[in-house]
This record gives structure tokens, sequence and C-alpha cells, in this order.
């Protein structure tokens, strides 16, 4: 092929190349074709759509609920702007449920730090190859079953005539698991009725979501920096809490943020393994339901939001969004 019929064929309009596709769907092509933005535009739309109505839409209506107020002689919501519902938040009974629940997913959150570290730190230093594909199989397989199951499965373990008990009765420890039950607070009539229990449960089910994130932030701490340590003197107690804990700060902070919301919001574990003590989630359902009072439902449930706001906040400034 000559030169001249090279440089032709390549200055030939692409329509001799590609035909034009005529009517609509060629219209349309070209609009997005030369008009990006818009085809961006339309496909971001839908969802948008949807988590602009569905979700913020329902987290408005729960705003606007919760300054309203009920009538407590008729019992119907006044649809007056108010602040009394958010103050009978802090009677004792609410504060109490505000308090516990709190205090519950900050311990909760604790305790996964402490479980989940030394999992995480032998996965991303010490794992390779099979072993690291086990780990991750152990860690998601309890992700895999239903919620449902995992937390009656825990409700069995931790009943009276349950596999805990028996073991302990083995070991001729059973006087150590009364006195504990025989405690105010954490104890009850067995660990399936107890705080103890709740607190477990919810230990075990959120675990994943912490070690996960922690394990993500260990393997970005390099080695050298450990062996430096060490090399410099360092004991193992100072190379963690000057070493490896500051650089793995964003991962726990990240892997907090799960179990510190999620445990403040669950309905399921306090309903099925615990006392008669009410959580946030549980008082939402109460009140909206058996008693018929809306605007303190949407009160209590206002609160997660506001202080998972405050949480999401400080664990921004910390960088711990780098490690999800």
């Amino acid at each position: 092929m000559s030169i001249a019929s090279v440089t032709a064929t390549n200055d030939a309009p692409a329509s001799a190349i590609l035909p034009a596709r005529g009517g609509m769907l060629g219209a349309l092509s070209d609009l997005f074709w030369r008009r990006p933005r818009f085809l961006l535009v339309l496909m971001l739309l839908p969802p948008l759509l949807w988590l602009g109505v569905v979700y913020i839409g329902s987290l408005f209506a729960l705003l606007l609920q919760s300054f309203f107020s009920i009538d407590e002689f008729s019992g119907l919501i006044n649809r007056q702007f108010t602040l009394k519902t958010y103050a009978d938040l802090f009677q004792p009974a609410n504060f109490d449920i505000i308090v516990r629940t709190v205090t519950m997913a900050a311990l909760v959150t604790l305790a996964s730090i402490a479980v989940a570290f030394p999992i995480a730190y032998y996965a991303a230093r010490y794992a390779q190859g099979r072993w690291k594909a086990l780990f991750y199989l152990a860690v998601m397989l309890p992700l895999w079953s239903s919620y449902l199951v995992k937390v009656y499965a825990w409700k069995l373990i931790l009943a009276k005539e349950g596999i805990l008990t028996w073991f302990l009765a083995k070991l001729h420890l059973l006087w150590l698991l009364d006195g504990w039950l025989a405690l105010p607070y954490v104890g009850g009539n067995s660990l399936s009725v107890s705080a103890t229990g709740t607190f477990i449960a919810f230990v075990y089910v959120w675990l994943p979501f912490m070690i996960l994130p922690m394990q993500a932030a260990l393997e970005r701490v390099p080695g050298n920096l450990v062996e430096a340590s060490s090399d410099l003197g360092a004991s193992p107690g100072q190379t963690f809490r000057n070493v490896l804990f500051p650089l793995a700060l964003p991962g726990i902070v990240a892997g907090s943020i799960f179990t510190f919301s999620l445990t403040l919001g669950d309905y399921i574990v306090p309903q099925i393994i615990g006392t008669s003590r009410l959580f946030i989630g549980q008082a939402v359902y109460s009140q909206q339901g058996t008693a018929g009072n809306i605007p303190l439902a949407a009160a209590f449930a206002v609160v997660p939001i506001v202080i998972m706001g405050f949480y999401l906040w400080g664990a921004k400034r910390m960088g711990a969004f780098d490690a999800l």
C-alpha cells in the first residue's frame, strides 16, 4: 500500500469507518459521548434519589417527630414544636437507659480491642500463604451465618444447663460463677439473663469488625521499625507503647467505629440475652410500639446519631478512615 493511500485512509471521515447509528439510540449515544458529565448525572441520580428520599428523608422525619410531644391525658401526639421530649430524656429512668447503653458500647469496644490486637498482629506479621488465607476464613466465617442463629447459640451456651456451666462444673469452678452472678448490675439467674452474657455476645458478634481494620493498619507498619526499636534497647512493652500502638491507632479507631456504633443501636442481643434493663434499641421499640409515644421513641433514636456524629468527627481527625 502506498503512502498516499494510507494518508487518504487516515483522512477519511469517521462515518466511513464506523457507520453512524440513526434514530433515538444514536442521538442518545452521541449526546452521552459529547457530554460525559450528563451520563454521570443520569447514572448517579437513581441511587441519590433513593438515598435522599428513603434514608435521609426518614432521618429528617425522625428528627421532626422528636420535636413533638405526647398529650399525657389523651395520648395523642401534639404537633407543636417543643423541646419537652428531649427534656424527658434526662428523667432518671430514661437517662439510665442512655448511660447503660453507652457504657456497654464502650466496654465492648475496649474488650474487642484487647482480643483482636494479638490476632491481628499475628496475621499481619507472621501469617503467610495458606495461614493468612486460613486467618481470613476464620474471621469471615462467623459473618456468613445468620445473626439470629449466633445469638440464640450463645443463649444456649450461656444458659444454666449450657456447656459453659458444665465445663466450669468439671473444673470445680461453679463457686466462681455463682459469686459473679451474685454481683449487682453484672449478675443474674444465669449468664444467659445477665449483663455479662449480653457483653460476651456483643464481643463475639462484632469482633470481626475490629480484627480486619486493625490487621490492615498493622500490615502498614514497617517491620524495620520494630527491629530498630529492639536494637536501640527498647523492651517489648516500650516498643508496643511507642511504636506499634501509635501506628496501629487509626485501625483501632476504625474498628471501634463499627463495634461502638453497632452496640449502641443493637436491639436483638439485649432482647434475647440480657436482663429486664432496657437499652436504647429496646426503648425505641417499646416507646413506639407498646407505649405509643412516637416522639420519645424518635428522641431516643436521635441519641445514637448525635453520639456517633461526634465519634466520627474525632475518628476522622485521628485518620481512622484511612484504615477502613
